[in-house]
């Protein structure tokens, strides 16, 4: 079995005063009614001198290079600039070039440098933490079950990238923050990418908990047993089902007197249970513990940044399966704290495992509460694949949104419509855990767990139901598969939450 703590990391990133032994050059280009142009212009003339820049323009123009964003274009390096070649990537317009369009190309770029040892850069004239996260997230590559053959030199991720600086000292807390980011989403994506054969609940609560104390932080996991007897209900439900019985992990960071309360979904496979889910696509299921791989992550980050808040991650870990002693649509089962749920679709899982983890991390009088999930397919109905759906109180819904707009990851605020309230009303129960249509799935689903957060909580419900798992092919610094999203909304968050 491989654990996610062995994986190897990406590329070493360090800054450097000079190119000295790299293989490849990475420049960024913008575009312009008279052709490309090299950007930054003059922050780094003992590198790239006048008539270096000419070389290369012309060079690069005779290729075809436009500069257009994330454009690749690599050409031989002129005679003394102490390289094999130059890779430029475009930026597209100079007046629209920011923090996301560097990471974007420098992720393009990072990905297209397989099988270079070193490379070196001038993007970090531009913003050296965004190029920095961009090229770790966009080399990464997850291969622990690759093993016909032994991987190719060429096929390898660059090894190393370093950041041309301009005089010593420059840029290092930025790097150091930017690495720490990238190596967080990475290990976000990689509790998504392994398969659900090697992580189940409770594996993956003992990498957790490995992850953690190696960190110095507080652990607490609850088995089976001690979930049934402190009246879990929902996590026991969706989890009873199969033969491999559910986990809540508790971690926490003590960082300071303000609190922030993180939870994750964490079903590791989702078959639908009784409701079972059309066999076409199912695989991609094994995504569905993105909410809970985005919230441990995190708390480890907040631990290394040493940020000034306290976190505690809460974490509800099941295998949804159909057998002969999974929940039936029909049955009702009593929530951690004591609301009575009736089930009428037990693929609406996510919610019931959500809600008993909430109320318990509501026990820790957490100034702010952020829960996370691959929730539903409703989220991609409304707002696509890449678009994560921001819900809770008003304030702090729209706070969390303009920070995950500021990072790159795109959280939009979405509404919860009063005369939605009542579809989840159960003829039996406290509540059902389903409306009985379609419409407002998404926002249904988040009025469920509005019942179960205290009024006096701040609170912001995250759908990545789509963004959390990239089942198209690369683009900017996203790979295949798990995407790490929303770490960098997390951690921007509490750090602005620190920064009050």
């Amino acid at each position: 079995m491989t654990a996610v703590a062995d994986r190897s990391l990406g590329p070493e990133l360090v800054r450097t005063e000079g190119i000295g032994q790299a293989d490849v050059l990475v420049i960024g280009l913008t575009s312009s009614e008279d052709g490309p142009v090299i950007a930054p212009a003059d922050v780094f003339e003992d590198v790239l001198d006048a008539d270096t820049r000419a070389a290369l323009l012309s060079s690069l123009r005779a290729v075809g290079a436009k500069g257009k964003g994330e454009e690749l274009t690599r050409v031989p390096a002129p005679a003394g600039l102490g390289v094999d070649s130059v890779l430029a990537v475009g930026l597209g317009a100079a007046e629209k070039v920011d923090a996301e369009q560097i990471r974007k190309s420098a992720g393009v770029a990072g990905r297209s440098l397989t099988g270079v040892g070193t490379a070196v850069t001038t993007l970090s004239g531009l913003d050296i933490g965004a190029a920095a996260e961009g090229f770790y997230l966009g080399a990464y590559q997850f291969t622990p079950y690759k093993t016909k053959s032994a991987p190719k030199a060429g096929d390898l991720p660059v090894k190393r990238i370093e950041f041309l600086v301009p005089e010593a000292g420059f840029g290092e807390e930025a790097l150091f923050r930017a690495q720490a980011v990238a190596e967080a989403v990475a290990t976000a994506r990689d509790f998504v990418n392994t398969p659900p054969s090697d992580l189940f609940p409770g594996e993956f609560a003992n990498r957790a908990a490995e992850l953690a104390k190696a960190a110095g932080l507080q652990v607490e996991v609850l088995d089976e047993k001690e979930l049934e007897a402190k009246g879990f209900g929902g996590i026991i439900g969706v989890g009873k089902g199969s033969s491999r019985p559910p986990r809540l992990v508790r971690i926490t960071y003590a960082g300071g007197d303000k609190r922030v309360a993180l939870i994750g979904k964490g079903i590791t496979f989702d078959t639908g249970g009784i409701s079972i889910k059309p066999a076409a696509n199912m695989e991609n299921m094994t995504s569905d513990m993105g909410g809970a791989a985005a919230v441990i992550a995190t708390t480890l980050l907040a631990a290394r940044l040493s940020l000034p808040v306290t976190v505690t991650a809460t974490v509800p870990m099941a295998e949804n399966m159909p057998s002969a002693t999974a929940q039936r649509p029909g049955d009702v089962l009593t929530q951690y704290g004591g609301t009575t749920v009736e089930v009428l679709n037990t693929d609406a899982e996510g919610r019931l495992i959500l809600a008993d983890a909430i109320v318990r991390a509501s026990e820790d009088d957490p100034d702010y509460l952020i829960d996370v999930a691959t929730l539903t397919g409703a989220q991609m109905v409304a707002l696509g694949t890449r678009t994560p759906g921001v819900m809770g109180t008003d304030a702090f819904r729209d706070r969390v949104a303009k920070i995950s707009q500021g990072v790159g990851e795109n959280g939009w605020p979405m509404p919860f419509p009063a005369e939605l309230r009542a579809d989840i009303n159960s003829k039996i129960a406290d509540l059902a855990n389903v409306a009985p249509h379609r419409w407002g799935g998404m926002l249904s689903a988040g009025i469920f767990l509005k019942e179960f957060v205290p009024e006096d909580v701040q609170w912001a419900h995250l759908d990545v139901a789509g963004p959390a798992y990239n089942t198209g092919g690369p683009f900017g610094y996203i790979g295949k598969g798990g995407t790490g999203v929303p770490v960098r909304t997390l951690i921007a968050t509490i750090e602005d939450i620190a920064a009050e």
